[in-house]
């Protein structure tokens, strides 16, 4: 996956310098914190922060529109209530994954200020915990433990919008995503939550703040 993302973002800056130079047509390499929520209805979630980072390749297209094309990685972060032996705690729960979008951008101040919005693929893995809080019982869902919830779907569809603004060299990207597909599709699968009867359903809700540096 991260070979064909990278071949991909390769031919995406090559098609952009065909069109010719102009200094917004640029490699940029950002890095920066996000802030994990999961709309549910099954859980009570506390968004926790995490980090973000990645390249991007923006360059113009038509008139005052530009693409973006990105790919990035993340551990992202959130927690649910838990009892662990008799005492309530929160147990945080990371998600690790690789994002690849391409999006359009609106130039509302010429190397300042671009609006963008559009789609992004994420690719994930199970979610993580530490090992000693694996079999804490879920205070929503007592009839499960934490490793019950830990495989989720591992290929979501999420819909970004943001704004990067800044200088040609530095820019702040600061954006939000919503999930469009089951986050917690794949539970259905698992033998505990089969047992419980619950129907479990939640979509992905991050924001992210990050600087870009614009080679």
């Amino acid at each position: 996956m991260r070979k064909l993302t990278f071949i991909i973002l390769l031919i995406s800056t090559v098609a952009i310098a065909q069109r010719g130079y102009r200094d917004s047509n640029r490699i940029g390499i950002g890095a920066g914190i996000t802030k994990l929520n999961i709309y549910t209805s099954n859980f009570t979630i506390t968004p926790e922060l995490g980090w973000i980072g990645g390249f991007s390749v923006r360059g113009n297209y038509y008139n005052n529109w530009q693409m973006s094309f990105g790919m990035f990685f993340t551990d992202s972060n959130f927690s649910i209530p838990t009892i662990k032996g008799l005492q309530h705690t929160q147990t945080n729960f990371k998600m690790s994954a690789v994002q690849i979008y391409i999006v359009p951008s609106y130039v509302a101040i010429e190397d300042h200020l671009n609006l963008e919005f559009g789609p992004v693929l994420q690719v994930n893995g199970k979610l993580t915990i530490n090992k000693e809080d694996e079999t804490n019982v879920l205070v929503d869902q007592p009839s499960l433990i934490a490793k019950d919830i830990v495989d989720v779907t591992k290929i979501n569809a999420n819909f970004y919008i943001g704004v990067n603004g800044g200088f040609k060299n530095i820019r702040a990207r600061i954006g939000y995503q919503y999930g469009l597909t089951n986050f917690f599709g794949s539970l259905k699968n698992n033998e505990n939550v089969k047992l419980s009867g619950e129907k479990f359903k939640g979509n992905i809700g991050l924001m992210s703040a990050q600087i870009t540096f614009y080679l």
